[in-house]
């Protein structure tokens, strides 16, 4: 198989978006688009992949640099047009040999089987292969203007057209593929004689119509190539990929009955025989065990939740939280790198954050783990079967011990022994008929008050 390459444009400003965060980084299900294009270039086989930033965004290129290496940026300063842009990679890749593809960085539900075809092509012997579709509304897209063959002779920009052209219903969606040393070649004959005086990329395909290439399109669906330019098509874009990922867990068996109030992640992991309840927000790096139940208005990140494990309502689990078999994690509970035994439990209005809880343990209502120090995070570790009463307060770092016990509203500052019960309450002192007196006194000021007089 010939090699593949990519290069992801990536350097725009995305003044539409009216964000001081750059387009790219604006995510779709909990992923960056620039992540979630590169995701998939990569799983399409392609072994190079450069992205091209402008010095604008030193966001965008640390990202390049975590995900690919210093070597995968290129900078293109100051920005021309597209066509100048895939220049800018051009030392980039000038030991490559074999077919690049372009893309932008902000269509974050193009899939590698909408890329495939235009790598097919090429197999095939197509010397330039493009990626189209056909919009419902064309006006911001540049035309696919085709012989009567159907190969396309050029790509008109919408402000450069004919009225003619503008009434093509073919849209260019802004991929193509060729061969490196072809492609490049096709990019030095570039000129700006255009109304925005830039380079385009469009117009390597009437220089290739010109030298007699036969350039060929594949279409894709509208959904699947659009951008994310504004605030309102990253929210279209987020919807439609809501839309496939409810689709598919309620196709694997996941019970869903108010499925549009229920929000996933790219990498949430649900197993079938899970049940989910209206609006509940998977957050990235979650895993859903068999027989689970995710109750309404719960929220869980970076979270594992165990078979049968009951969730909710208005639970937070956070990152590091490992829920075990037949867990229960009640309402207004929140878990944070905290993991749980077969069977135990936290039902009410309490905080367990680093640390593990034994199986069978119960945890009452107002349990604080209290975890930081204001510097450094301190871990408590609850034992099997331990019963740790309402309203307790465990100061880390703690072990209590298989069995123990803790009395209500006790501030736990010393580990306790197995089967042993902790008390840490002053002493109680009962005042006789002070209630009475304090209430009496209260409505004599209140009277006098309303009367004017004073006591």
């Amino acid at each position: 198989m010939t090699a593949r390459a990519a290069v992801i444009l990536a350097a725009g400003q995305g003044t539409r978006m009216k964000s001081a965060l750059p387009k790219v980084l604006h995510k779709v299900g909990g992923r960056t688009l620039l992540d979630r294009v590169i995701d998939t270039v990569q799983a399409t086989g392609c072994e190079r992949i450069v992205v091209v930033v402008g010095n604008h965004s030193p966001a965008v290129r640390d990202l390049v640099v975590r995900r690919l290496g210093e070597g995968a940026v290129a900078v293109q300063d100051p920005p021309l047009g597209t066509g100048h842009a895939v220049l800018a990679a051009k030392a980039a890749l000038a030991d490559f040999d074999g077919d690049v593809l372009v893309t932008g960085g902000d269509c974050p539900l193009l899939q590698p089987s909408d890329l495939d075809p235009l790598f097919a092509m090429r197999a095939a012997g197509t010397p330039l292969a493009l990626l189209g579709f056909k919009p419902a509304d064309a006006l911001l897209y540049g035309r696919l203007i085709a012989s009567a063959e159907g190969h396309v002779l050029r790509i008109v920009e919408p402000k450069d057209a004919s009225p003619d052209e503008l009434a093509v219903k073919s849209c260019y969606a802004g991929m193509l593929c060729a061969d490196r040393a072809r492609l490049f070649g096709w990019l030095e004959q570039l000129t700006n004689d255009n109304k925005k005086g830039e380079y385009y990329l469009t117009q390597v395909v009437a220089i290739a119509t010109d030298e007699e290439h036969v350039v060929r399109v594949h279409y894709a669906p509208e959904s699947a190539v659009m951008g994310t330019d504004t605030p309102m098509q990253l929210a279209q874009a987020e919807q439609y990929f809501q839309q496939g990922r409810r689709a598919h867990f309620l196709g694997t068996g996941v019970t869903m009955l108010a499925p549009d109030t229920v929000h996933f992640s790219w990498d949430t992991k649900i197993e079938a025989g899970v049940q989910i309840e209206p609006f509940v927000v998977f957050a990235p790096g979650v895993q859903i065990e068999t027989g689970a139940v995710i109750r309404a208005f719960s929220h869980l990140e970076g979270a594992r939740v165990g078979p049968g494990a009951l969730i909710g309502p208005y639970a937070r689990l956070r990152p590091g939280a490992d829920i075990g078999e037949d867990v229960h994690i009640g309402n207004f509970v929140e878990v944070k790198k905290v993991k749980l035994g077969k069977g135990a439990k936290a039902n009410h209005l309490s905080y367990l954050g680093d640390g593990t809880v034994g199986a069978g343990a119960n945890i009452g209502a107002g349990t604080i783990f209290c975890n930081y120090d204001g510097f450094d995070k301190f871990d408590t570790h609850v034992g099997e079967g331990a019963f740790i009463g309402s309203n307790t307060a465990i100061v880390a770092p703690r072990s209590i011990g298989a069995g123990a016990m803790t009395g209500s509203g006790s501030v736990i500052v010393e580990d306790v022994p197995a089967n042993a019960l902790a008390l840490t309450r002053v002493g109680q002192v009962n005042k006789p008929d002070w209630a009475e007196n304090f209430r009496t006194q209260k409505r004599a000021a209140r009277a006098s008050k309303a009367s004017g007089t004073k006591t």
